[in-house]
């Protein structure tokens, strides 16, 4: 009887890093979004923090289909540059995907990042999965309008800056650019992203609200008590990274940052716990000698 036992716990606490592997393994299938200036689509997830419970992403989620929770999904495969063509008017936050249709709502109260006209920006892009590709940027044209849709002629008909293959550096890419001068009030950042490793995709849109142009960083600025923080970063990020996104912005729910346990950690903390359990169970039942 004890060598059948013993045989058991052994194949347990055999079989416990081919567990603790397929949990870790489970956040591989995510991809990419920009979490600083925040996108829509991060901003009203899950792992939005305070700005998930804005009355725009309430509403985003009320129209959303239940895939929209995958913030970094939102992704269409053989585009091949065709974004006009393939994308309507009116359906360019969400990718003119059914799933993220509530990231098209047009109304001018969606989470937003405070920066400066003219300023230096490094876009943050969140990703778990190295890609190769080009990353663009546009930016609306003065006199863009928030509470309509967004139409493709509301963007600037070049980026205001590309990247080709940046490398992904504490799971996120850097984008460095320059903010237009000319464009100050309310305004949204439009970032595809081109896969070239995959056939893949990605787009997304960042609020932001540009105030003149100052000599200073773009962090001199204070946003308007009515905006909504950058929430903070995924829960596998450093906290140093997750500071860095939170500090463009103040939150309008700030009693506390909204974020869920990881299901990793539960998951391997209750791995611990069975392997614990069984080995005391065997230790209790062996016959003394």
């Amino acid at each position: 009887m004890i060598s059948y036992r013993t045989a058991a716990v052994g194949a347990l606490l055999g079989a416990l890093p081919c567990l603790f592997t397929a949990l870790a393994a489970q956040p591989a299938q995510a991809h990419g979004a920009p979490t600083d200036p925040v996108s829509r689509t991060f901003a009203c997830s899950p792992e939005g923090g305070g700005a998930a419970r804005s009355a725009a992403c309430w509403a985003a989620r009320a129209a959303n289909g239940p895939e929209a929770a995958d913030w970094d999904n939102l992704r269409i495969a053989g585009v091949a540059g065709k974004d006009r063509e393939r994308i309507p008017d009116g359906k360019l936050c969400g990718g003119g995907l059914e799933a993220y249709r509530g990231l098209d709502l047009p109304r001018a109260d969606w989470p937003s990042t405070r920066l400066s006209a003219g300023a230096d920006l490094t876009l943050t892009y969140r990703s778990t999965i190295p890609h190769t590709g080009t990353f663009e940027l546009y930016l609306t044209k003065e006199g863009y309008d928030p509470t309509r849709p967004l139409k493709w002629s509301d963007l600037e008909a070049k980026p205001f800056a590309t990247a080709e293959d940046p490398a992904l550096v504490d799971d996120a890419y850097h984008i460095k650019a320059t903010l237009p001068a000319d464009r100050t009030g309310r305004q949204l950042i439009y970032t595809i992203w081109r896969n070239t490793s995959t056939p893949d995709t990605y787009y997304s849109c960042s609020d932001v609200v540009l105030g003149a142009p100052a000599k200073g960083s773009s962090d001199d600025a204070s946003p308007p008590s009515s905006e909504v923080a950058v929430p903070p970063s995924r829960a596998a990020a450093a906290p140093s990274r997750a500071a860095s996104d939170a500090s463009r912005a103040t939150s309008a729910a700030d009693e506390d940052d909204g974020s869920s346990t990881p299901v990793l950690l539960a998951g391997g903390a209750s791995v611990l716990v069975l392997g614990a359990g069984v080995a005391a169970t065997v230790r209790r039942r062996r016959p003394s000698r």
